[in-house]
């Protein structure tokens, strides 16, 4: 499939973004290949459309008001960057821990390697520790002075 233009990647990504703002793990996951690979410290690597979807469905169903807000995106075709930050609130079971209405906020920044206008490869990049920290399922200790 031939290098989509600057131009083209761009109009996916800001259809993407508009997608990922409406929450919808089935529209979100059709953005991907049918073989995609995406690498997210929250869900592991993650192998193919189903896969990709499922992790989609999880955080939102864990986060069901979860927003971006873009910082800035980067397009070099046929790979794109996009940068934001997150907001969301724990309502329902997230890895074990029962819905905390906590407010988490983390910024995350992802990298699509496009084949065409379908993403093949998405690495994602976020401090999951610190989300992990904000809904409680890990405690921190004081540094020792």
């Amino acid at each position: 499939m031939a290098t989509l233009t600057h131009t083209d990647l761009r109009a996916v990504v800001d259809r993407f973004i508009n997608v990922q703002q409406e929450r919808d793990p089935v529209a979100l996951a059709q953005f991907h290949t049918l073989n995609a690979v995406a690498e997210s410290p929250m869900y592991g690597t993650l192998v193919g459309r189903p896969a990709i979807e499922d992790a989609y469905r999880a955080f939102y169903f864990s986060f069901p008001d979860a927003t971006f807000e873009i910082e800035g995106i980067v397009i070099e075709p046929p790979n794109i960057a996009v940068f934001a930050t997150a907001t969301a609130t724990h309502v329902n079971e997230f890895f074990g821990l029962p819905g905390t209405n906590r407010r988490i906020d983390f910024r995350a920044s992802r990298l699509f390697q496009m084949n065409g206008d379908l993403i093949e490869r998405d690495r994602r990049i976020y401090d999951f520790t610190g989300i992990l920290l904000q809904v409680g399922v890990l405690r921190a200790k004081p540094a020792k002075p």
